[in-house]
């Protein structure tokens, strides 16, 4: 239960945690957002999706520049609620730390950024530029309906970041240790080879696809792609699966299917990587005629380099939790892909991330305390 010395962050956190907004469904998180909000005078424009997905535009002031706060509301799925200590909806604090789905990833900065946000306009009514918060609830599903279709609006109405933070959980040894810069890109990949079915005892018979794709994969999973850039670590290949035949000993498969992921640096495009790949298994014998690939991008590679709101942002770190943070592009994707296609400086920022999308997920009380003074820091010194 709420204590009567909670600060407005835990609280609002709380109330943002006890909606069991299982991807898409916000389940009520966006109407705790405007409750909050709406009273210090921030505009709220909100668009529900064909699939479920809420997201919305919260503004405050007008014209340049432009910070964003870029977050989700969307949580992924508690799993068996018998392991919970205390259900998984049911924000509960113990030891120092909030428990619930979705307190590191990622309602506890969008309540920090909230709290930030509403403090600085109560401190700067007049503040020059605009404030605003994307908020979504389609960030652990697919992708597609959430972020990336806010910036495609924005991005036809003409409008440009000039600095924006995404709160995912970036830190991990301590708090404040990480700002992440950049994310690698990342490229899916279904391989199909065709062969012919047929008796083990008479190979000569049949054409085994398993063994026509043999050295091709032994290849491909052995090679070092390349030594990573200034940015980022190297590039890698991993085959997430394989299937072929049908569970019997005796019969050779007519179809051999393998699923693969490369996450890539800027040593690669998505282009340069298919073309890579697919001549790799020709190389190998893996020709069109008997072998089909078929692609999938999730993200491209971004990187920002630092300019005034990392600095700005790295000192408010530094002052408030005396830890020096280190820029890092490692990790898998995030929403920062899709807005850094219109932001000048593109960053994430938010809490630990040592138990995200585990069972009795938390964040610390103090991190989310000093989380929302590092926000409010960051947005006073760009816009003073």
């Amino acid at each position: 239960m709420p204590t009567a010395t909670e600060s407005p962050v835990i609280a609002l956190a709380r109330a943002l945690l006890s909606c069991p907004s299982i991807t898409p469904d916000e389940a009520g998180s966006i109407d705790v957002l405007k409750s909050y909000l709406e009273p210090a005078g921030f505009a709220f424009e909100i668009e529900k999706t064909p699939n479920g997905t809420t997201n919305a535009w919260i503004t405050h002031g007008s014209g340049a520049p432009l910070f964003v706060f870029a977050g989700h509301v969307d949580v992924v799925s508690p799993g068996d609620a018998a392991k919970w200590t205390t259900p998984a909806f049911e924000p509960t604090v113990r030891d120092g730390k909030l428990y619930a789905r979705g307190a590191s990833d990622m309602k506890g900065s969008v309540a920090a950024a909230a709290c930030a946000f509403k403090a600085f306009v109560e401190q700067h009514p007049d503040h020059k530029g605009t404030l605003a918060l994307l908020i979504t609830s389609d960030e652990e599903g697919d992708g597609y309906e959430g972020t990336m279709r806010v910036v495609e609006t924005l991005k036809n109405r003409g409008t440009h970041i000039d600095w924006c933070i995404v709160g995912e959980p970036s830190c991990s040894k301590a708090f404040g240790d990480t700002i992440k810069n950049g994310r690698r890109g990342s490229l899916n990949g279904r391989l199909v080879v065709h062969g012919k079915q047929g008796h083990v005892a008479y190979p000569q018979l049949a054409r085994n696809p398993v063994h026509m794709a043999s050295e091709f994969l032994a290849a491909i999973t052995s090679r070092v792609w390349d030594e990573g850039t200034e940015h980022f670590s190297a590039s890698t290949f991993q085959i997430s699966n394989i299937h072929a035949g049908h569970g019997v000993v005796n019969i050779i498969p007519a179809e051999l299917e393998v699923v693969f992921n490369i996450r890539y640096n800027t040593n690669w495009t998505q282009e340069s990587l298919i073309a890579e790949i697919e001549a790799m298994a020709a190389k190998h014998g893996l020709t069109k005629d008997v072998a089909e690939f078929h692609w999938k991008s999730t993200a491209r590679p971004f990187v920002t380099e630092p300019g005034k709101m990392t600095h700005v942002l790295e000192a408010a770190i530094v002052d408030v939790t005396g830890v020096k943070p280190q820029l890092n592009t490692a990790g898998g994707t995030s929403d920062a892909r899709f807005i850094s296609t219109i932001s000048t400086e593109t960053v994430e920022f938010g809490p630990m991330n040592a138990t995200i999308h585990s069972i009795n997920e938390c964040v610390g009380i103090d991190e989310l305390e000093r989380l929302e003074t590092i926000y409010f820091k960051t947005v006073e010194a760009l816009f003073e």
